[in-house]
């Protein structure tokens, strides 16, 4: 395609406008299995169509961008899909305020998102674009719900649930921050209803394990906050019989070693004997009052470490299964009803929280651990002992591979061996291991074998027994509102809740429904929707009006992309064998939790019902960083948005790209500046400029590949800058996905030309070696360049007089010899001792050297964990990394 622009004018409307008709009319991203080339995947988040896209859209997509390009460049195979998770509560809340419907509000924005996109250059296959508010898709979440519920992984009961009322539906444990609805921010209010649930904690222990397998591929705190998540804890159940009656509160320890030490239990307000034992007592108002504030406090800041820790006397006691004495029973905030039992056994000389709450209310506190009298073989003194939890575990394998610090294993403060403790005065508790005491036929045993004598002993005597505790939950998925997936059952009075055959799927939506103002889903009042004769029986019968939590329509849709068409099944099995797993995961750590856990146990449940063939769905996770301005996160409601068609209109989507992609590392939050934006536009317009000033030399020139027999050592520079750049670039993509490092690489190259140009003009005439080195330099810029800034990329390819695009042409590979007769030996140090050695190009950047040392793996563990207060560079000779 020839150039439209020959001048050294850069015309950044017309050209971008060019290029993006000549991608989309040309399909040039366009997918297509191909058995003999290698597949890369490649996916972001896919995006909720709320209107416009924000500067925290383009950062996303634009990083997953610049690698798509460059792994289609590396000969890779492609697929690079977008689409919109398109039901959900904001679109039928959008809907009420505005008096109009969610469908129409949501295809609206599909239309206007997409037009951004496409603007931007993304270099997407919209042959394959999506939308889950489509019967195409969402037959497919029916199909699979049917599914699991013959496999046993649906089910359907009372409980509990989170109610917010704002939102008119039930939410998720997960989906409640801080107390409030993750997105209505108004207060949730415990609520007891019906619903559906989806059996997530079979497969606690695989999921579990798959973050170990993960760990190195996946952002270390993403794989810990799973981990915590799911909570696995080995201990003991153990039965507190109430005195004085027949009610039993079972409690769950991971601890049974310091059961002799239990001088309180703690229920949690939910508990259903918390209000009973109350009941009919003194203390019942005051019990009363206690729960029901407590229900209003956000459950993980009940349970953090630094939130205050309430309580209340019940007026019951229970009575200690070893010791037979009689202990005080109180609710407290910081136990709740969703992990282990409801209720706890606390032991304040041996964990911190009871005995910080023992001492705010007077209650008394037994020593039943003592400092062991020598350290056991192959453990430091103070070192915290193996532990129960399975976290534990998991942390382990993940720090092994990160080769970082974790939020685990930090170890208590060291005790003197064979301390006495004093009860009376401790202010810290004694949470390692040591020799019980005053513990009856256990004193002297320590350790695991305590742990197990304890459970032997309480299985013997049937007040308990040894267990596993997990603080994952089953996934609530029934919603309460109109613009979602319907539930695929049938309502009976004879047969009871009845599966909608998988000849009627799918089970449409009604687009006639008109929603309450407070969003009541209207379903009932649809009488062509709501009644239908039971699918077993034939009576008279009624659908269910729940729909399903929008996290499942997102919970499968990467396998829908690899067959977005098929009619016949929710995908290909030879298709999603070919492109499965996904190869790069591009998204917001906000979804470590709910989406990607979500996704994981799908994937699982696939696996087991033969639909896919990988352990797990995202081979590699990158978790982004935010878009701040002004210190905050960009937002509405502060006032500091960027427009990004603002941004587009004045400066061009080349520049928009490459500052988001210039200004911080991809993982690291992102500083809006608008001199950086200008700068980033009048670097490109110095790349054009040095580009065009070369052009008609070169554009005859013989091919770079071509021996060039250069003899000036000018020219000999200039080469062997071009394969330094484009090493720089490669591996700061390839190996690093340091984006920001590789442009910084392009722009000390592009200062290196202008210097080249002095010796050049300089000159009467160039040989055609000559020539055939500065043809390879503006190859090296133009080809570069064109991951990152892909329209000028394309229009400088173009004049170079190529036919084949950028974007089609294969990766240069630099000259190993050349760049290494230039490189230098560097000697890293930590703190002034010497720990690594590496070999760098001679030239690199100041900030460029730091950041690679930083990234040495060998230096990584010797400052892990550790904050870096220096770095000290000497050049051509050494840096020094203090901490």
């Amino acid at each position: 395609m020839p150039p439209s622009n020959p001048t050294q004018f850069y015309d950044f409307k017309s050209l971008e406008a060019k290029w993006q008709e000549y991608w989309e009319k040309n399909k040039s991203f366009k997918a297509v299995e191909d058995r003999s080339k290698k597949k890369y995947y490649l996916l972001e988040m896919f995006p909720y169509p709320s209107g416009k896209i924000h500067m925290g859209h383009v950062r996303n997509y634009t990083i997953g961008d610049a690698l798509a390009r460059f792994k289609r460049m590396r000969g890779f195979n492609v697929l690079h899909p977008i689409g919109w998770d398109a039901f959900g509560l904001p679109a039928e809340n959008a809907a009420i305020q505005r008096k109009t419907h969610p469908a129409e509000w949501t295809f609206d924005n599909i239309r206007v998102m997409r037009a951004q996109f496409k603007k931007l250059g993304l270099s997407y296959d919209w042959d394959r674009e999506i939308a889950t508010c489509r019967p195409e898709y969402y037959r497919w979440n029916q199909w699979h719900f049917l599914k699991f519920h013959e496999r046993g992984l649906v089910y359907r009961k009372k409980s509990t649930v989170n109610w917010c009322e704002s939102c008119q539906t039930v939410l998720a444990n997960e989906q409640v921050i801080d107390g409030r609805c993750w997105r209505c921010d108004q207060l949730v209010l415990p609520q007891e209803r019906e619903g559906w649930f989806l059996k997530i904690t079979e497969y606690a222990d695989r999921l579990l394990e798959g973050c170990r397998e993960l760990a190195g591929a996946w952002p270390e705190q993403v794989l810990t906050m799973q981990g915590n998540w799911i909570g696995k804890s080995h201990g003991a159940e153990v039965d507190f019989r109430v005195q004085g009656g027949d009610d039993v509160a079972r409690i769950f320890t991971t601890r049974p070693d310091t059961l002799y030490g239990a001088t309180f239990m703690v229920l949690a307000p939910e508990h259903p004997l918390t209000l009973k034992l109350a009941r009919g007592t003194p203390r019942e108002k005051a019990v009363a009052e206690f729960v029901r504030n407590a229900q209003l406090e956000d459950k993980i800041s009940r349970t953090s470490e630094g939130g205050e820790k309430k309580g209340a006397f019940t007026g019951a006691y229970a009575i200690n299964p070893m010791t037979g004495e009689p202990i005080p029973i109180w609710t407290a905030n910081f136990v709740l009803l969703e992990y282990g039992t409801g209720a706890i056994m606390s032991v304040p000389a041996h964990d911190q929280r009871d005995l910080d709450f023992a001492r705010k209310y007077g209650l008394p506190v037994k020593v039943v651990i003592r400092p062991p009298a020598s350290v056991p073989p192959g453990r430091p003194p103070g070192a915290t002992p193996p532990r129960a939890c399975a976290e534990a575990e998991l942390s382990a394998a993940i720090r092994r591979r990160h080769r970082g610090p974790s939020e685990f294993g930090q170890s208590a403060p060291a005790r003197p061996p064979d301390e006495e403790l004093d009860a009376s005065a401790m202010t810290e508790a004694y949470t390692q291991d040591g020799t019980m005491v005053h513990s009856g036929p256990f004193d002297g045993l320590s350790g695991d074998e305590g742990r197990r004598k304890v459970g032997e002993y309480l299985e013997s005597k049937g007040i308990g027994k040894r267990a596993v505790n997990y603080r994952l939950r089953d996934w609530g998925v029934s919603r309460q509102r109109y613009w979602g997936t319907p539930v695929p059952f049938v309502h009976c009075g004879a047969c009871g809740a009845v599966p909608v055959p998988y000849e009627q799927l799918p089970v449409t939506l009604p687009l006639n429904a008109r929603i309450g103002e407070k969003g009541q889903s209207p379903l009932k009042d649809i009488p062509e929707f709501y009644n239908v004769p039971c699918p077993r029986c034939g009576r008279p019968a009624h659908r269910e009006t729940d729909t399903l939590d929008t996290f499942v329509c997102s919970s499968w849709y990467f396998d829908r992309y690899t067959s977005p068409r098929d009619d016949q099944a929710p995908f290909k099995k030879e298709n999603v064998d070919y492109w499965m797993p996904v190869d790069q995961y591009i998204g917001g750590i906000e979804h470590a939790i709910l989406h990607l856990l979500y996704s994981r146990f799908f994937h699982l449940a696939f696996r087991d019902m033969g639909l896919v063939g990988p352990p797990e769905p995202f081979a590699r996770l990158l978790t982004q960083g935010m878009v701040i301005k002004d210190g905050a996160k960009m937002s509405k409601s502060k006032g500091n948005v960027v427009d990004p068609d603002e941004i587009v209109g004045r400066y061009g989507a080349d520049t928009a790209r490459l500052f988001i992609l210039f200004a911080a590392p991809p993982v690291k939050d992102l500083e809006w500046s608008d001199k950086g934006v200008e700068g980033c536009s009048r670097f490109l317009k110095r790349a054009w400029r040095i580009f065009h000033e070369f052009l008609d030399e070169v554009r005859s020139a013989p091919k770079p590949s071509a021996p060039t027999g250069a003899t000036a050592p000018e020219i000999r520079e200039l080469r062997r800058r071009s394969h330094v750049a484009l090493k720089r670039v490669t591996e700061d993509i390839e190996s690093r996905l340091q984006f920001n490092t590789a442009i910084a690489a392009i722009m000390e190259y592009v200062n290196s030309l202008y210097d080249f140009r002095e010796w050049w003009t300089g000159c009467q005439e160039h040989s055609e070696a000559d020539r055939a080195a500065a043809r390879e330099a503006m190859e090296t810029l133009t080809l570069t360049l064109s991951v990152f800034a892909p329209h000028i990329g394309e229009e400088m390819w173009s004049a170079l007089g190529h036919a084949e695009t950028a974007d089609k042409t294969p990766w240069p590979e630099y000259d190993r010899e050349l760049i290494r007769a230039e490189e230098i030996l560097i000697v890293l140090q930590v703190n002034g001792k010497v720990r690594q050695k590496i070999v760098v190009e001679e030239g690199i950047g100041e900030e460029d050297l730091k950041a690679r040392s930083l990234e040495d793996p060998k230096i990584k563990e010797w400052v892990a964990g550790k904050p870096v207060k220096k770095v000290v560079v000497v050049p051509k000779k050494l840096v020094n990394i203090v901490v």
